[in-house]
């Protein structure tokens, strides 16, 4: 099981890939707030994506967040460093995204 710290350490590393993606696509219309719930560890992350980075990345849940995802530690870990496809892993529930419609297609371009 990873720790709250790599999982922490996981999500800004997003960020920083997110950020580059954005310098070399150019801006997503995608402002959203983001909720990342870890169920092995009960705790929760949350941000903002805005114009396809992640932004303003904290401890705690954001019950209101208009897109959220549940997975587990490991898998967290493993989805952001390129280990697990994300496809596969919603398709058999190791990870959980709630997400309007338009917004999941607008999600994936980001990954």
């Amino acid at each position: 099981m990873a720790s709250v710290d790599e999982c922490r350490q996981a999500l800004q590393d997003l960020a920083t890939r997110l950020d580059q993606h954005a310098e070399a696509q150019g801006k997503i219309d995608l402002d959203r707030t983001l909720a990342c719930r870890i169920t092995d560890l009960g705790t929760a992350f949350h941000g903002r994506l805005e114009g396809g980075r992640l932004v303003d990345l904290t401890d705690g849940d954001d019950p209101k967040a208009k897109i959220a995802l549940s997975t587990g530690s490991d898998d967290l870990v493993a989805l952001v460093h390129g280990k697990l496809d994300i496809m596969s892993a919603v398709a058999s529930r190791r990870v959980s995204v709630k997400a309007n419609p338009f917004d999941l297609m607008k999600l994936r371009k980001l990954l």
